[in-house]
């Protein structure tokens, strides 16, 4: 026996066939090889309150959450996610009936689209889209169809009449991330309300992957999708502690809707991870009651780190769109020259630019279906200390000479 499988067949499911080793992994061994800073993937390099990493201690040690918590989540998380809708949107939820708590906002959006969305389903998303978003599609046996958000006065911007023709007798569903990772977009009050209009009008569902809803900059808001009219029955809404509070590694988000679309999401999710991050809900449940001095101050210092990361690759020469939310930069390569910028290569660009300049970015093409359109766009995250910032900044102005 040499070990190898007896069937032709690729051993990997078709569906996830055209998903291999994701960027990131490819970008961070690179720059572990080169000692290159890595402004690629979306983590920060500190952790968040301590008094929040207290709480997850004092958990573990009073041996809360140390067994299965119970499958919904934490009552105190639940509640505390409620009091949090409440408290800034004026969004009533029943913590008993209408909150799921999950591993992170990856699987909210995974078992979100497990439970909706069945084989031949067509389903809307904004690329350029995280990368999860079409593998999870792929897996729920849907087809995606992507709306391309272009660049335009200085953002990436939606055009309604694109997404309206894209809807068809096929479309089940409409995935929506505002603030946007990776273009940093923000959708408007208009836009929302055009979008709300076309689901009811379509009778589509909605999922809205809301992570970044706590970093908006300049006149930006947040406005949740769901507080619209007519889309309380039809939107699944998502949320994360990992962005708002830099504990990614806890790995806990959590999904808001009707009770039936809470049920429909928890008969997927249960058979996922079940359940996952007990002593962690305890902590989270303590942080979404931080005041809110605490979040008008980590958007404050995004802010700042925003802007430090901006100006350095201005003058370094890329053309860069500000982002209204999020804590990534998009950047255009193509004003470096076609030299440096590889004809406009994002991928032969991220993989020179460790050697050349020792920091790693994120080619955008990896987030497009239609990769021609994400070409010449790179990404750089913003969630590291400042002084790292700045030290990236100072490498990355080698390119302009």
């Amino acid at each position: 026996m040499t070990g190898m499988t007896s069937s032709a067949r690729p051993l990997l499911n078709r569906r996830l066939a055209e998903f291999g080793t994701t960027i990131f992994a490819e970008m961070s061994a690179l720059a572990l090889k080169t000692g290159s800073i890595n402004l690629g993937q979306g983590f920060p390099d500190t952790d968040g309150p301590e008094e929040i990493r207290e709480a997850a201690v004092r958990a573990l040690r009073d041996g809360r959450g140390n067994q299965y918590p119970p499958g919904p989540g934490v009552p105190e998380l639940r509640t505390a996610i409620t009091a949090h809708q409440e408290r800034r949107y004026g969004l009533s939820y029943d913590p008993d009936a209408e909150v799921l708590v999950t591993a992170g906002a990856t699987e909210a959006i995974a078992a979100a689209l497990l439970a909706l969305v069945e084989p031949g389903d067509e389903v809307i998303a904004f690329e350029p889209y995280y990368d999860s978003y079409a593998a999870c599609i792929a897996m729920a046996g849907g087809t995606r169809v992507p709306v391309t958000l272009r660049p335009h006065e200085g953002a990436f911007r939606l055009d309604l009449d694109e997404l309206r023709a894209a809807v068809t007798d096929r479309t089940r569903l409409l995935l929506i991330n505002t603030p946007h990772n990776p273009t940093g977009t923000v959708l408007t009050r208009e836009e929302l309300t055009a979008i709300a209009e076309l689901a009811v009008e379509r009778d589509l569902l909605v999922i809205t992957d809301e992570v970044y809803e706590h970093l908006v900059f300049d006149a930006a808001e947040h406005i949740p999708l769901v507080s619209f009219p007519g889309m309380r029955g039809r939107t699944v809404s998502i949320g994360s502690a990992g962005k708002t509070f830099s504990f990614t590694g806890w790995k806990v988000g959590w999904v808001t809707g009707t009770p039936d679309l809470v049920t429909a999401v928890r008969s997927a999710k249960q058979f996922l991870t079940y359940v996952a991050s007990g002593p962690f809900q305890y902590a989270v449940a303590e942080a979404l009651q931080l005041p809110d001095s605490y979040f008008d101050a980590f958007r404050a210092d995004m802010l700042a780190k925003r802007d430090v990361l901006a100006t350095g690759l201005t003058e370094a020469g890329f053309e860069v769109f500000r982002p209204a939310g999020t804590y990534f930069i998009t950047t255009d390569i193509r004003p470096l020259g076609p030299e440096l910028s590889k004809n406009g290569d994002g991928f032969a660009f991220c993989r020179a630019l460790p050697e050349r300049a020792g920091v790693v970015a994120i080619p955008n093409a990896v987030f497009y279906d239609h990769r021609e359109a994400g070409a010449p766009f790179v990404r750089f995250a913003f969630c590291k200390q400042t002084g790292v910032l700045e030290e990236a900044v100072g490498r990355l102005k080698s390119l302009a000479g």
